[in-house]
């Protein structure tokens, strides 16, 4: 039967998180702080992102925002503007990151497609995700794309209501369990957890109990075995 496949973007289908922390470790070696360790550091950035999320979102831009404010909190020097746009840049250069898709995403893409309705379905800034999508070259495999400032449970049924979804022929797939998998059981669909191992620290969080609806597995190629017809 037909089934409503949502995939997440970052970290699902192309590496994202990677170059976040690669922008990360150059911040801390700036910083140069004589006592907190990177760990440290990180603590006081995830506070300070957790917050700013609620107002200003994720992406790119958003990071250099919060590079900034860590910046400003830590520094044990009095810090100028240029140490600032330094800072930003760490961040900005993000967007010149190259592309670079999970093995095996593309043909399995085209794969599916071929049997199921696509979606892909991501948070963020949407012009910062709209151009990834497109220098993916994956858009042609999906009936649409969504990008929202939170993918939370009434994110996922406004979705679902908009493209007229039977919630049980419908399944998020991605590698986020605060984003990907919980609000999308929350809001009655299915799930395919795809983890990956540089999921971002805030994204983590335990799943839920899923009462059958959720399958793991730990390669993308492997949606195969779960939604395209057996040949034999």
């Amino acid at each position: 039967m037909r089934q409503h496949l949502i995939f997440d973007a970052d970290d699902t289908l192309w590496e994202n998180n990677i170059y976040f922390e690669e922008a990360f470790d150059r911040f801390c070696e700036y910083l140069d702080h004589s006592a907190l360790t990177p760990p440290a550091i990180r603590e006081r950035l995830d506070a300070i992102e957790r917050e700013n999320a609620k107002i200003h979102g994720y992406g790119a831009r958003n990071f250099a925002r919060n590079l900034q404010q860590c910046y400003q909190l830590l520094a044990e020097r009095d810090w100028e503007d240029e140490h600032l746009s330094e800072v930003a840049e760490f961040a900005h250069n993000i967007l010149d990151s190259p592309m670079e898709l999970i093995p095996g995403v593309a043909e399995t893409l085209a794969d599916l497609a071929q049997h199921h309705e696509l979606t892909l379905f991501t948070k963020g800034d949407p012009e910062e995700q709209n151009m990834k999508i497109d220098r993916s070259g994956l858009r042609i495999h999906f009936d649409h794309c969504a990008v929202v400032k939170e993918k939370n449970r009434e994110a996922y049924l406004r979705l679902a209501d908009i493209r007229d979804f039977d919630l049980d022929r419908t399944w998020m797939i991605g590698n986020s369990p605060k984003s990907d998998i919980n609000p999308a059981l929350a809001a009655g669909m299915r799930a395919v957890y795809v983890p990956h191992p540089r999921t971002w620290g805030l994204e983590k969080e335990e799943i839920s109990e899923a009462g059958g609806k959720l399958v793991v597995i730990e390669q993308f190629s492997s949606l195969r075995d779960v939604f395209l017809p057996c040949t034999e």
